[in-house]
């Protein structure tokens, strides 16, 4: 592992939200471009160390956001405000438990999903 893919896959280690390509790049410890950046999180993804999604916000615009791959039990959706553009964890995924019925009803088999939810956070809300 180069010294770019272990400081990109750090950082996105330490964060508790997604991160985006900008995020990842001002938080590396270490002298890189942009271009390293993507292609670390390139490889990082192919390698299954990260998941990725991308989010299109109305106030933001739309990116990619990056988050450290985990086994199912570790798999995590993410609530997004359209306003502050915090992302809030929502813990640990119940869908993974009705996706065998998916499978067996429409003849299928998951392999992966992804979920986030959009609205307004609490105090956000408060302000509206």
């Amino acid at each position: 592992m180069t010294a770019i893919r272990q400081a990109t896959l750090d950082v996105i280690g330490d964060s508790p939200t997604p991160l985006s390509a900008a995020m990842i790049a001002k938080n590396i410890p270490i002298s890189c471009d942009m271009a390293s950046v993507y292609r670390a999180l390139h490889y990082l993804e192919k390698k299954d160390h990260l998941h990725s999604f991308i989010l299109h916000c109305p106030e933001h615009g739309t990116e990619r956001y990056y988050t450290i791959r985990g086994s199912s039990s570790h798999h995590h959706h993410w609530f997004h405000c359209l306003k502050c553009h915090t992302f809030i964890n929502l813990g640990d995924c119940p869908v993974a438990s009705i996706l065998p019925q998916y499978e067996k009803e429409f003849g299928i088999k998951v392999t992966d999903h992804n979920l986030y939810v959009s609205g307004l956070c609490s105090s956000c809300k408060d302000k509206h």
